[in-house]
């Protein structure tokens, strides 16, 4: 397969269609949403925080998704505590005001309830999340979280992907391997982040009506060195680059298309927990996934759906990088498969 790697300037041409497809290790091409020719509330943009370990976890959303807005936080301990909270509201189309880069500017959501969310930028590769969440649990305690993440390596995965449908197009940043430093806490119990790692899905863009897309995101240690991975597929038309990389250390490598073999149980459909297997066309990633939970949403309302399966676990595998090989065994991350219609 013969990536395209991205070079610097504008994201979208004076017809709102991406100037080049491709991938990049930095986010090099300037997004401006009045630049896109569609209706404002087709446009989706939105940052997505998951910090965690082998342990627990906590995922944090901010999202500005045209017609309809959302500010979200899960707290979860493996392999049976899940405990979700979400707000919506009707076309915000803007409003959000979420960044045009992820370099600068500051992405905040807040209600009536009291819900407070915010993800500031506090120096040079730093980020710090902060939030209140009233009665986050069945038993009303409050959640309250104060979390400061630190890039490790100047590389990211970026990614600039046409879909087959004018004026539609998916510009997306994941920075992996941040290390964390701070706390969650719901009542009196209190998760100490100081021995995980978080990643930052950043995207922008607009999208088709229907889609589903798999997503692998790896975020740990090896041998000393942060360690983890950007797997995915089913973002549109992948065809100028895929969007799989691995970190190790401050570097990154490219790979080439991955699939997920996803078990298929008696009932003929996807079985979730039992083990995957991941693999890529260029021959430089075998893994198998041992499942540990699987965080299943699924929603339906008039015009939107979601059938969403976020599998977290410990991978096991090896990789084969420019000379290098990495074996690593029972590393946490999460794998999933997402449906929808929005």
């Amino acid at each position: 397969m013969d990536q395209h790697q991205l070079s610097e300037g504008p994201l979208l041409d004076e017809k709102g269609e991406l100037c080049e497809a491709g991938y990049a290790f930095s986010l090099v091409k300037k997004y401006d949403r009045n630049a896109i020719k569609v209706p404002k509330h087709r446009i989706k943009e939105w940052d997505y925080y998951y910090i965690g370990n082998a342990e627990f976890g906590l995922a944090l959303t901010i999202d500005d998704n045209g017609y309809m807005g959302l500010g979200a936080a899960t707290w979860m301990e493996f392999p049976d505590v899940h405990i979700h909270k979400s707000h919506m509201y009707a076309f915000p189309m803007g409003k959000g005001k979420l960044p045009a880069s992820s370099k600068e500017g500051d992405t905040h959501y807040s209600n009536k309830k009291g819900v407070v969310l915010s993800f500031c930028h506090s120096g040079e590769g730093k980020r710090r999340l902060t939030g209140y969440w009233p009665k986050f649990d069945k038993e009303g305690h409050d959640l309250h979280f104060d979390i400061t993440l630190t890039e490790t390596s100047p590389n990211s995965m970026v990614i600039a992907t046409p879909f087959h449908k004018k004026g539609h197009f998916y510009y997306n940043q994941k920075i992996n391997n941040m290390k964390a430093n701070g706390y969650a806490k719901l009542g009196e119990k209190m998760l100490d982040f100081s021995s995980c790692y978080g990643v930052l899905d950043w995207g922008r863009g607009v999208w088709t009506r229907k889609n589903t897309w798999y997503w692998s995101s790896l975020n740990s240690e090896l041998k000393g060195q942060p360690f983890g991975w950007n797997l995915g597929y089913g973002f549109g038309n992948t065809n100028a680059a895929s969007e799989n990389m691995v970190f190790y250390g401050d570097k990154a490598y490219k790979l080439e298309e991955v699939r997920f073999d996803i078990p298929i149980g008696k009932n003929g459909k996807d079985d979730f927990m039992s083990p995957w297997t991941i693999r890529s066309s260029d021959g430089r990633i075998k893994a198998s996934f041992r499942p540990v939970y699987n965080r299943h949403e699924k929603a339906s309302a008039i015009i939107i759906s979601q059938n969403a399966n976020q599998v977290f676990g410990l991978f096991t595998g090896t990789l084969f990088l420019d000379g290098l090989r990495l074996d690593f065994e029972g590393l946490p991350g999460f794998a999933e498969k997402v449906s929808n219609r929005w």
